[in-house]
């Protein structure tokens, strides 16, 4: 069985590996702003070039060193994050396991960003006038990551944790 710490690695990797494979399958597909519908109603694929930060803040504004000033600022939450993640207890898996799909998603953008100028971003779900913001595999990926880390400070972490090891100790 892999450890904690290496099974966190693995995580992160996949989530890279994930976003920048379909990344790769998009660039060639779709030209800038082409959408193609996948669910009618629901979801469609859309090309679109996020050159600002999280959910587009910053897209519309230009000055100079805009990428590099970016890239520079992603790299600081990282390693925030990747500091964060080496006082969180081994115990508090599933707080690890956000923390771990957080930082695949971080470096899948950071990626982008850093060789390409912008975020490319292509996942565009709707339903009934409601239009969320496009995003990618990374941006699920932080956001997966987030909720698991807030279920775990609700409780339910812990709460799991305890539920196995009785079980594991008592089987049936």
């Amino acid at each position: 069985m892999l450890s904690a710490r290496r099974l966190e690695v693995v995580i992160a990797v996949i989530v890279v590996v994930l976003d920048q494979v379909t990344k790769a399958m998009v660039r060639p597909a779709l030209a800038l702003h082409e959408s193609r519908e996948v669910i009618p109603g629901f979801l469609d694929l859309t090309r679109v070039h996020n050159t600002g930060a999280a959910f587009g803040m910053l897209n519309g504004v230009d000055f100079p060193f805009k990428t590099v000033v970016l890239s520079f600022v992603a790299i600081i939450a990282l390693s925030g994050v990747a500091w964060y993640a080496l006082t969180v207890p081994l115990s508090d898996r599933l707080a690890r396991m956000g923390i771990a799909a957080v930082l695949g998603g971080a470096i899948g953008n950071l990626i982008d960003r850093a060789s390409a100028g912008y975020v490319l971003d292509f996942v565009d779900a709707y339903w009934n006038g409601w239009h969320f913001w496009v995003f990618n595999a990374a941006d699920a990926a932080i956001t997966v990551g987030v909720v698991f880390m807030i279920l775990d400070i609700l409780g339910l972490g812990k709460r799991f944790q305890e539920r196995t090891s009785v079980n594991a100790s008592h089987p049936v």
